[in-house]
């Protein structure tokens, strides 16, 4: 079974990882023909190989192409399947009406809600336009937000409700960044087929819920609510609503930050850990009760009413958490378990572990894509290898320390590759937190669904165990980051990790800390002497955009601001720098205050050290500027400003002097820093948001010569008002860069400006659909431009769809 598990696993992965898909015919002549070729190699070797030895080996390896071959074709048919459940084209932007069922726990996003709506079949109707259609798809996740100038607060929706409602939507559709979070993919391994907003009309057709999942989710969402008002306004109220119902939405982004750098959020992530203590609880009373009664002993053995207790425990708090991922595999692991033992037979942990893995994938082809899949299934291994196959167990405090140490070591290839970092101090944390998780908080909470006041010692015990995290998550070097290693290094640090998971005596153990020291030690080429790269990050309806050097960093811009606690810099710029390997920024050059441009600028300065900071047409004291670090410096943006990094020049071209023109160049836009990154190679001219006045001034002021510029990222985001064609003659470019949103309110990039640029020459990019694109400079005269996006670079099939 390990090695069917494994090699479905990797047909799965190898399906995932395609840019395109061949068709629902082809993948069922893959599992076709792979069942066929199994059929004929195992006639093979059992009747024509004759040694013993060819026939140990050429099982395993026929049982492993086929379940690979298996593995493939499954996942591509369940891709194939999920695919055509698509918005028709003609759907999006529209006012549709849809009648449905709330599927799903809804979340509050400020006065609104976010909840997954399943629409009916023969249920929808399409409003003004294309009236008639139906090729809405079965999932939809929606926003319901207040009307402007609504005098009453929207009703709290609840799983299960029936309601029409008339909403707007769109095909899936992410941020496209390098190693940034993949939207689309999160939403397909959901069913959820597209994305909208209630528009109006929305109008309650039945209350209760019509399915068991819905009921379910029902009750849920009435735990969390009696939670919430039993804790009021409790710090940490969130935290033990995550422990009790799964609902972890409402933590604060700085306790998330603690558990980051501290290892322990796979606490709050109801799991392995959480599902057998429960499956404990509930065997152990049960075992104690039953032996107690020789009539229940004598017709069921107490091993066995035990086991089944424990199942059922585990089942009801899996489906009260909402059965994830990381739930799912902890309860299968457990059914396989007690089914094994109410057969009789005694089934390997490496075996139960496969089979989880085989029917997780079977269910969730998608759970691949998911960094909590490999960190689960990871963890459950390296509990495996530190406790099985040793001659002298190890027990008590010395297990669970050795436990701890292991963990934190083993998953350091997985953390550094998901999520480019790793806590140093996890092992420590995890000491008192684990216990004080498993035998204090989540009893109690537990226990508080049926008396709610337990909530209070719960919480008390939450904030004694966030005071010591909190502590550790403070000092200076609790967290480790790096760029994210290349396939070849992260395959030789796992095999570190698996030699030293291994007996002491095992030959070739002590070479695995010089692999581990590698892996730790590697950092991503950067650009030679004189030559440098640009990457102008897909952030939105916004701009933000990283220019490297050999030795320095500039950030220029850093993003919108999403709404709440969300914006570009938190979301985006800082994951994106930490795959990039960088640590500190030499300068971060805000063009000016527009909120799109600003709105990530209080993330950045909070989340990496900044040189100096460069500011257009500073007001006063702007919100940004409160997160400022001892120790970095700030000026005001001015033509004339120039500077050399690693033989590359920096020349700010705009705004000149406070008293520079007048009228329309006092508007905010034209005021915008201009600045142009030049080498011998070639040279990238960044706008801002200025506009036509504002390229008229700098022509008259410096002259065409200061706009000519290899590659251009366009102005106002390729507003009509700007990129002039006075501007687009005097640039010159050969490639021009739109940052905008999809689907954005002001059709940016203008169709009139896109056009402007082709008729100069000039070949257009642009983030909302190409995803991020980076251009790389060379140190030589008359070389090429290298521009490429990250769409093309990195592929996926349900890019687009």
């Amino acid at each position: 079974m390990r090695i069917v598990a494994v090699s479905f696993l990797l047909g799965v992965g190898v399906l995932q990882m395609q840019p395109s898909l061949a068709g629902r015919e082809f993948y069922l002549m893959v599992l076709a023909g792979g069942l066929g070729a199994l059929a004929a190699g195992m006639l093979l070797c059992g009747r024509w190989v004759k040694r013993a030895a060819q026939r140990t080996w050429l099982r395993p390896a026929l049982l492993a192409a086929l379940a690979f071959v298996t593995g493939f074709g499954w996942a591509g048919l369940r891709a194939e399947a999920r695919l055509g459940d698509a918005l028709a084209g003609t759907l999006e932007g529209v006012d549709v009406v849809v009648r449905g069922r709330i599927a799903s726990l809804p979340q509050a996003v400020g006065e609104g809600w976010r909840f997954v709506f399943e629409v009916e079949a023969g249920e929808v109707e399409a409003g003004e336009a294309g009236a008639g259609e139906t090729g809405v798809p079965q999932r939809l996740l929606l926003s319901w937000y207040p009307a402007r100038r609504a005098a009453a607060a929207l009703p709290a929706p609840m799983p299960g409700e029936r309601w029409q409602f008339v909403v707007r939507l769109k095909r899936p559709h992410g941020f496209a960044n390098p190693s940034g979070f993949d939207y689309e993919a999160w939403l397909l391994e959901r069913g959820v087929r597209a994305t909208g907003y209630v528009r109006a009309d929305a109008r309650l057709l039945e209350g209760e819920p019509a399915g068991f999942m819905q009921r379910v989710h029902r009750l849920r969402a009435q735990l969390r609510a009696r939670m919430l008002d039993t804790l009021a306004d409790a710090p940490h109220a969130a935290i033990l609503v995550a422990l009790g119902v799964g609902d972890q939405q409402g933590i604060r982004a700085q306790d998330w930050a603690v558990f980051r750098r501290t290892g322990i959020g796979h606490l709050v992530s109801i799991s392995g850990l959480h599902v057998a203590l429960v499956g404990l609880l509930c065997g152990g009373g049960l075992g104690a009760a039953w032996r107690r009664v020789p009539a229940l002993a004598l017709r069921l053995p107490a091993q066995k009413a035990q086991a089944l207790a424990a199942l059922a425990g585990a089942s009801a708090y899996a489906l009260l958490a909402g059965m994830g991922i990381p739930v799912l595999r902890a309860w299968l692991m457990l059914a396989v378990v007690v089914l094994a033992m109410l057969s009789g037979r005694a089934a390997a942990p490496s075996r139960v572990l496969a089979i989880a893995l085989f029917i997780v994938l079977v269910i969730d082809p998608w759970a691949v894509l998911s960094g909590g899949f490999w960190l689960s299934f990871g963890a459950v291994a390296v509990i495996l290898a530190c406790t099985g196959g040793r001659l002298r167990a190890v027990a008590g405090w010395r297990a669970a320390l050795r436990i701890q140490l292991a963990l934190g070591v083993a998953l350091i290839p997985l953390l550094l590759a998901l999520f480019q970092s790793f806590p140093l101090l996890s092992p420590l944390a995890n000491l008192f937190a684990v216990p004080l998780v498993s035998f204090v908080i989540t009893p109690l909470v537990l226990a508080a669904l049926l008396l709610p006041t337990l909530l209070v010692p719960a919480h008390a015990a939450t904030v004694a165990m966030m005071a010591g995290v909190e502590r550790l998550a403070a000092l200076e070097h609790a967290l480790w980051e790096q760029a994210p290693p290349p396939p070849w290094l992260l395959g030789a640090g796992l095999v570190a990790v698996g030699l030293l998971l291994l007996p002491r005596a095992t030959p070739g153990r002590l070479a695995a800390p010089a692999l581990l020291l590698a892996l730790l030690s590697w950092q991503p080429p950067r650009p030679a002497a004189g030559t440098f790269r640009a990457v102008v990050l897909d952030v939105g309806q916004g701009l933000a955009v990283h220019v490297q050097t050999r030795t320095h960093d500039l950030l220029f811009d850093a993003g919108p601001a999403y709404g709440g606690d969300a914006d570009a810099g938190g979301r985006v710029v800082l994951p994106y720098l930490r795959a990039a390997g960088v640590r500190r920024l030499d300068a971060l050059l805000l063009s000016h205050e527009d909120i799109d441009h600003v709105g990530g600028a209080a993330s950045v300065l909070d989340g990496v050290a900044v040189g100096e900071v460069i500011a257009g047409q500073p007001a006063g004291a702007p919100p940004w500027a409160q997160a400022l670090r001892p120790g970095t410096t700030m000026r005001r943006c001015a033509a004339g400003q120039s500077w050399f990094w690693d033989g590359v020049r920096f020349d700010v071209l705009h705004p000149a002097s406070a008293s520079d023109g007048g009228g329309r160049l006092e508007h905010d836009n034209n005021r915008s820093c201009v600045l142009r990154v030049g080498t011998a190679g070639g040279a990238l001219l960044l706008t801002g948001d200025i506009e036509a006045v504002a390229e008229r001034a700098i022509l008259v002021r410096h002259g065409a010569a200061a706009f000519a510029a290899e590659v251009v990222v366009s102005a106002h985001h390729g507003s009509r008002s700007s990129s002039s064609p006075a501007f687009v003659e005097a640039s010159r470019a050969m490639e021009v860069i739109h940052s905008a949103g999809h689907r954005n309110v002001f059709g940016h990039p203008h169709a009139q400006v896109w056009a402007r640029w082709a008729a100069a020459g000039a070949r257009n990019w642009r983030t909302d659909s190409q995803g991020a694109v980076e251009a790389r400079f060379a140190a030589a005269a008359g070389a090429d431009v290298s521009v490429g996006a990250w769409r093309s670079l990195r592929p996926r099939y349900w890019h687009g769809r």
